[in-house]
């Protein structure tokens, strides 16, 4: 219980859709492998030669990330997909580490099978937690590049820094142990983090980055905390990022 209220913090009700912004989007339904359905958002660009695969973070639901996708629309033209992990939003069944990456196969799959989509020119956006599960994907299916925003090196790390008594990161059965991971990826990765982050400390992305293989960057945004990085960066943020994707689809 104590690491479901560290972890998850899922709302059921939709309150916004791309509708709200006068976004073009198609609701998606996916079977995952354990047979529950899980919502995605799926944004049409009209460049659809690169697509990014997003990972939200740890609260919410898909109408909670509304402004960050009329951000992302404005300054790209790639087709978005985003979507809802087990119990969130409309998604049925539990969040769990475990659901979160049977969500992230089952969306793969989803796109790779997607009339429109070239499967290798997929970037992976993950936000915190987001980050996490994109990592852990990568392992099984290696995206073009790969978008680390706000991330952490683990749950464990994460644990020691919030609570008082040094091994409580022991005590955790979910790991989303990202730095592990982010060594055995040979993926372009540029890692964002807000030098104001009271949630997950600025050094926690350095961290990460530092353990991560080359081509890689990192780029700082100062005074943001962890969850206004977009709005705070603003278009440098959006530029920093479209310049790393055409990086990366250029070096192909």
């Amino acid at each position: 219980m104590l690491e479901r209220r560290f972890l998850f913090f899922p709302v059921a009700e939709l309150v916004y859709t791309p509708d709200d912004v006068d976004l073009e989007y198609e609701d998606v339904r996916i079977q995952t492998s354990d047979g529950l359905i899980i919502n995605g958002w799926f944004l049409p660009g009209s460049d659809t030669s690169v697509t990014w695969l997003w990972f939200h973070g740890n609260g919410g639901n898909l109408g909670h990330r509304i402004r960050d996708l009329e951000q992302a629309r404005h300054y790209s033209d790639a087709n978005i997909f985003i979507f809802d992990y087990h119990g969130y939003g409309e998604s049925e069944g539990v969040p769990t580490e475990k659901n979160t990456y049977l969500d992230s196969r089952a969306v793969i799959k989803y796109l790779h099978s997607r009339q429109g989509v070239d499967s290798d020119a997929i970037v992976y956006v993950g936000h915190s937690l987001g980050a996490a599960v994109a990592i852990e994907l990568a392992l099984s299916s290696p995206p073009m590049a790969m978008i680390l925003i706000s991330p952490f090196a683990s749950v464990r790390d994460m644990a020691n820094l919030t609570f008082p008594f040094r091994w409580a990161g022991w005590l955790l059965r979910n790991h989303y142990d990202s730095i592990s991971r982010v060594q055995q990826l040979s993926t372009p990765i540029l890692v964002l983090h807000g030098d104001q982050d009271d949630i997950v400390p600025i050094e926690q992305g350095r961290k990460l980055y530092m353990a991560a293989n080359d081509p890689k960057r990192i780029h700082i945004i100062e005074r943001a905390s962890h969850n206004n990085i977009c709005e705070v960066g603003g278009e440098l943020y959006w530029k920093e990022i479209e310049s790393f994707i055409e990086s990366a689809n250029s070096s192909r």
